[in-house]
């Protein structure tokens, strides 16, 4: 997992910045039911999709593991930004209507930990609300996903759909709506791709060993458009409702 201390400052300008952020806020909003008062944005790094998360009547608050994120975030949501562990909230149980996750559970081997401190901080009838199947929605069917295609595997997958559904149903959690958004800025090039690919970028879902990378950066070097951005990915958000 990446040094989101030493990241912090630069973060934003590397994931999309203000159009993905955007995006992706309003995505969320769109499952957060009518009556919800309080929504806590778990991992929300600098704050810039938690300050988006606004509508009359819903107090969101941020939570990050990390000083250098939520220092970044503190200053988008002043006095609503907890330096906490998604798996040890600082909250009682039953104490929010939502909680949202985006762009988490493909970092972490412990998601289950999280789904569980979710639906233990949710009232009744609140939602759990993440974002799944994340590398997947990188194959966006281009030049470069064919070249990638042999080496690609979601089986190992920490925010694999199924696997988050299960989590869920364990702790109370029973699968409401779902909807997509887009990463804007997120499409790959070949060039870039190859740089990620000999960096050990992909670790998540590719298959093949040191000739294998040798073979695809050549591969991916003699596609045309070296540096044209191919789409943009299409991010798979869900909801979770907790039983009352």
């Amino acid at each position: 997992m990446p040094d989101y201390d030493a990241e912090a400052d630069r973060y934003d300008e590397t994931r999309g910045g203000v159009p993905r952020a955007a995006a992706a806020a309003e995505a969320v909003l769109r499952l957060i039911p009518p009556g919800a008062r309080t929504l806590i944005d778990l991992a929300c790094g600098t704050g810039l999709v938690t300050e988006r998360l606004t509508r009359d009547g819903l107090r969101v608050y941020g939570a990050d593991a990390s000083y250098g994120m939520a220092r970044k975030a503190v200053e988008r949501v002043p006095g609503k930004v907890a330096l906490a562990d998604a798996r040890r909230l600082p909250l009682p149980d039953a104490a929010v209507d939502a909680v949202s996750a985006v762009w988490l559970f493909h970092l972490v081997p412990f998601v289950d930990e999280i789904v569980a401190e979710a639906a233990r901080v949710l009232r009744p009838g609140g939602v759990l609300i993440a974002t799944v199947d994340k590398d997947a929605a990188h194959d966006v069917g281009s030049d470069i996903d064919r070249v990638l295609a042999p080496h690609r595997s979601s089986a190992g997958a920490f925010d694999r759909g199924d696997r988050v559904t299960a989590y869920a149903a364990v702790h109370g959690l029973e699968p409401a709506d779902s909807t997509r958004f887009t990463g804007h800025g997120q499409g790959g090039t070949p060039r870039r791709t190859a740089e990620k690919l000999r960096s050990g970028y992909f670790t998540s879902w590719f298959r093949g060993g040191p000739r294998a990378i040798d073979t695809l950066a050549t591969e991916l070097a003699a596609l045309p458009d070296q540096d044209r951005r191919r789409d943009d990915p299409r991010y798979r958000l869900v909801s979770y409702v907790r039983r009352g």
